[in-house]
């Protein structure tokens, strides 16, 4: 990978770019946290080629709402059920939005 094709990674949200550590450091949390989140099947860190856990600013976005709720005083378990919930309820309702969209656009006659 050259210089170049790099920095188009700058804006990619899924491109595991922060450590562990770098991680924690930027939620103000723990890496026993992230690692609670990931044992909870909330977000599944990339490994890099030495095997330390890579995180993406997608995954950082997710631990970030998790401790939010945990310092609200939700338990780690529910937050991470709250966030999976939350992040389905989206999706249907981005799919439902398409499928209006669809509708109205084969309802109208054709202007020809």
């Amino acid at each position: 990978m050259t210089a170049d094709d790099s920095y188009g990674r700058l804006d990619d949200d899924d491109y595991p770019a922060y450590t562990m550590g770098r991680a924690a450091e930027m939620l103000g949390t723990t890496p026993a946290f992230l690692r609670a989140l990931g044992e909870h099947r909330l977000i599944t860190p990339l490994r890099s080629e030495g095997g330390h856990r890579r995180y993406s600013r997608y995954q950082l976005r997710i631990a970030a709402r998790a401790r939010e709720l945990v310092d609200q005083g939700t338990p780690i378990e529910a937050a991470c059920r709250i966030i999976v919930l939350e992040d389905q309820l989206e999706e249907a309702q981005r799919i439902n939005a398409e499928y209006r969209r669809t509708a109205e656009t084969a309802g109208r006659p054709n202007a020809a």
